[in-house]
């Protein structure tokens, strides 16, 4: 009798237990060694450790579903099958699939990147390892899926979920400058040396930081910060740093040491610090300030609710983005990767584009996502994506929190809406592979993923 009152009283506990959200916090070191190309070949290769780079992820286990993986990398993009080498480990590792994994850089510029689709190509005529340094890719994977799995060794039960926002001060601004004409008249990069140009206005920007975090009780387990800016302060002098958006989640570690802190980049392809930047040194640990003391304040207007299996929903949707029109004759990027005289940054150039418009060709989509926390939303979307895009996702759900990580698969480059492709200017000029039609294949996916 004994026997059968204790199992009467444990039972409920049982099996509440068994119906908890739990998650799972994990990192591995990111840190190329030196000699290693920084931003896929575009500037100076690795001479020193300034810092350390980090794969810091989550996995959200919920009852009767798969669990879900979101990881943030160090890095200046994982595209291709670059990409799917790593959601592919990661869900390995998680027991689940790779359409419920989401990988993401922040997009640093003295950090490496990865893409194996042209690596292939490259690897040819010798230029692979100018590009990337695919051992080192290979070795990090294996670390991260490594650590995501011992991470499942010690899952925490979750009972809130918090979200907050607040504005970042003096850190984001239009990177394009329109004149008269509806035209690019100024481009004010990551840093702007000319104080004119400086001075003028901020332009189109989200200048909130929304943070998603998971609970135990009071106590916090996981805080994910989104931004939507390039996070470059100075950059292609061969030291190695996670940035300002890398100091700037130390800084808020130290504050909160319980939790794990993991930051995600935003829509921010034409955002960048231009305006608040004139690329001097000590403006890293200034702009990674502004941006802490954003998050300090998203922290302290968090907003907890409770957190149940029924809350939480994995929505998924594939896209085939439109070659640009200039990438459709493969032969002529073939002609540029075959000729020793056309210069390594050209054959490199070469190469990425042929990678994408064969992929494009081959109808190999690229997965969108959406994790739905209640009526909360954060969306995973690939690419070097217009701020416009986190904008307007904002705007199909106004009385809601919806935040972004982008930098996802990175192959398509600069993705801009519409109107920007007339507009000229960097981001939608030959460094874009997507044609001026993705606006309509990406807002159709938005109102569906928001639904």
């Amino acid at each position: 009798m004994k026997a059968l009152f204790w199992i009467f009283l444990l039972l409920p506990l049982v099996l509440q237990a068994e119906q908890t959200v739990k998650i799972a916090t994990f990192r591995a070191d990111a840190t190329p060694p030196l000699g290693s190309p920084l931003c896929n070949g575009g500037v100076k290769p690795a001479t020193e450790i300034i810092q350390p780079l980090e794969a810091i992820g989550l996995v959200i286990v919920v009852p009767k579903q798969r669990p879900i993986v979101l990881c943030a990398v160090d890095w200046t993009g994982i595209g291709n099958d670059s990409n799917k080498a790593w959601r592919s480990a990661l869900a390995k590792s998680a027991g689940t699939t790779p359409d419920r994994v989401t990988v993401h850089s922040l997009h640093q510029h003295d950090a490496p990147g990865c893409d194996y689709s042209t690596v292939k190509l490259l690897a040819d005529y010798g230029l692979d390892e100018l590009f990337s340094n695919s051992r080192h890719t290979r070795k990090v994977i294996a670390a991260t899926a490594a650590a995501l799995k011992k991470s499942l060794e010690q899952l925490q039960p979750v009972t809130h979920a918090g979200f907050g926002k607040a504005k970042v001060e003096k850190f984001a601004s239009n990177r394009r400058l329109l004149g008269p004409d509806g035209k690019v008249l100024h481009v004010r990069f990551s840093k702007c040396a000319n104080p004119k140009i400086r001075a003028l206005p901020e332009g189109v920007i989200d200048p909130y930081v929304r943070l998603l975090s998971f609970w135990h009780d009071n106590k916090p387990l996981a805080i994910l910060s989104y931004y939507a800016t390039h996070p470059q302060s100075y950059y292609g002098r061969g030291g190695v740093s996670p940035d300002t958006v890398g100091i700037a989640r130390q800084i808020r570690a130290k504050k909160i040491p319980e939790a794990v802190h993991i930051h995600f980049t935003g829509a921010g392809a034409n955002v960048a610090a231009g305006k608040y930047n004139d690329g001097s040194k000590e403006n890293r640990a200034i702009l990674a300030s502004r941006l802490a003391s954003g998050i300090e304040s998203a922290w302290k207007t968090t907003r907890k609710t409770s957190l149940r299996p029924e809350h939480i929903e994995w929505k998924t949707k594939s896209v085939v983005l439109p070659l640009r029109d200039m990438y459709q004759d493969v032969s002529v990027m073939e002609n540029v990767l075959k000729d020793p005289r056309a210069g390594t940054s050209s054959r490199i150039r070469a190469a990425r584009n042929i990678a994408w418009a064969q992929r494009v060709k081959a109808k190999d989509p690229i997965l969108l996502s959406c994790l739905r926390l209640g009526r909360e939303s954060i969306l995973h979307f690939p690419g070097e994506l217009f701020v416009e895009y986190q904008l307007a996702a904002q705007k199909l759900r106004p009385n809601d929190f919806v935040a972004m990580a982008a930098y996802g698969d990175y192959a398509p480059g600069y993705i801009g809406d519409a109107i920007s492709y007339t507009q000229g200017g960097y981001e939608t000029g030959s460094v874009s592979r997507v044609g001026p039609e993705v606006e309509n294949v990406l807002m159709d996916a938005l109102k569906e993923l928001l639904k």
